[in-house]
């Protein structure tokens, strides 16, 4: 399941049907997919953001016990056998001389990110990259395609 929305996209998701953007909100609506009953038997892996890597989750006293109060969700998935993943790029960047191609950042303490991640639970990593196609434009570009292979190759060694 990917729920590795930004905390800005997940807000404007839930600003949509009225629901102010916060954290309690995002975490709250993440506690209801994780918390879905049988969810293990319907996914194996879950990609997380890294604001929801670091949530717990949160129940009302009478229901404690069956969801387990201040697990993180990495936890609680875990015990239902479900992988956490988190997504470690940090967005798309324009490449300068190109028609509007990007190519995906967040290489710089990328290491340090994924030791720490592995620490919590995490058991695999995300990274997007995006190509623009148009014949029209000729794109992809070959600068584009050499610089997001680039990153991709360095992400795919550092995890």
């Amino acid at each position: 399941m990917a729920s590795d929305e930004s905390n800005n996209t997940c807000g404007q998701r839930l600003e949509a049907v009225g629901v102010k953007n916060s954290e309690e909100a995002r975490q709250m609506w993440r506690q209801l997919l994780y918390t879905t009953p049988l969810i293990n038997t319907l996914m194996s892996g879950v990609i997380m953001y890294d604001e929801t890597a670091r949530q717990s989750v949160k129940t009302p006293p009478i229901v404690e016990k069956i969801y387990g109060e201040g697990k993180t969700f990495i936890n609680y998935l875990a015990d239902k056998d479900i992988l956490s993943g988190i997504k470690v790029d940090i967005g798309l960047f324009p490449i300068e001389g190109t028609k509007d191609e990007t190519s995906t950042e967040g290489l710089d303490g990328l290491d340090q990110r994924c030791k720490e991640y592995y620490q919590m639970g995490c058991r695999f990593a995300k990274w997007r990259a995006v190509f623009k196609i148009s014949e029209k434009d000729g794109t992809p570009s070959e600068e584009a395609i050499k610089k997001n292979a680039y990153n991709l190759a360095r992400y795919g060694r550092i995890c």
